[in-house]
């Protein structure tokens, strides 16, 4: 009984270190595992950093083409600013130049208008200081009334080169746009009946524009 006792102990006991062998042989293996990947990740994290530190080698002539362009960018976008403003000054120069100009030649036509007319009309106006200085001097009043009447028809001439007509009224129907009535008379016949029977005063036209309006009398 002693002996089965004995070597039952025995198998307990080989039993027991066998269980422990397989437990450190398991360890062992988890320890080499855990070394293994271990190993494993720090090689991928100097890995990772190799590629990152060529990465970085490789970003940096990228990063500085990078800063050549934007400063070729700013330089031209400078020298554009530079040109437009000296553009504008430009024109701001011959702006004013004109607004001068035009404001010159404004108020010279303003003042210098009617020179072209009045150099046209000296002709007529030494007809006259002509005629008045032989008035007196002259006998025969037939060649002085046919000299006034050469001098009237030329001054005539001369308004209707400018445009300026006489308004036909004498005899004619009364109209409103073209006269102003004064006073009424009698009509001296019945064919004059609500027509002009006198001018008291004549009216022009400048080319279709009335410029005064002939003062008439109408016959009722």
């Amino acid at each position: 009984m002693i002996k089965k006792k004995t070597i039952e102990n025995e198998d307990v006991n080989n039993a027991s270190d066998t269980e422990k062998l397989e437990e450190k042989k398991i360890d062992a293996e988890s320890n080499e595992k855990l070394y293994k990947e271990s190993d494993n990740n720090s090689a991928k994290i100097d890995n990772k950093s190799h590629s990152n530190v060529k990465k970085t080698t490789k970003s940096k002539p990228s990063s500085q083409k990078q800063i050549s362009k934007e400063k070729k960018a700013l330089k031209e976008a400078e020298q554009k600013n530079k040109d437009l403003q000296d553009k504008y000054l430009r024109l701001s120069a011959e702006f004013d130049n004109y607004r001068k100009r035009t404001l010159n030649e404004k108020i010279n036509l303003t003042k210098y208008a009617s020179e072209e007319i009045l150099k046209d009309l000296l002709p007529v106006i030494d007809d006259f200081q002509r005629a008045l200085t032989n008035i007196n001097e002259a006998n025969d009043l037939e060649a002085i009334k046919k000299g006034m009447e050469l001098i009237n028809t030329k001054f005539n001439a001369f308004l209707n080169q400018k445009g300026l007509k006489e308004i036909d009224a004498l005899h004619k129907d009364f109209d409103m746009d073209l006269h102003e009535a004064v006073t009424k008379i009698p009509a001296p016949s019945k064919d004059l009946k609500g027509k002009i029977v006198d001018v008291i005063e004549k009216g022009y036209m400048l080319n279709d524009k009335v410029v005064r309006y002939s003062k008439v009398v109408i016959g009722e």
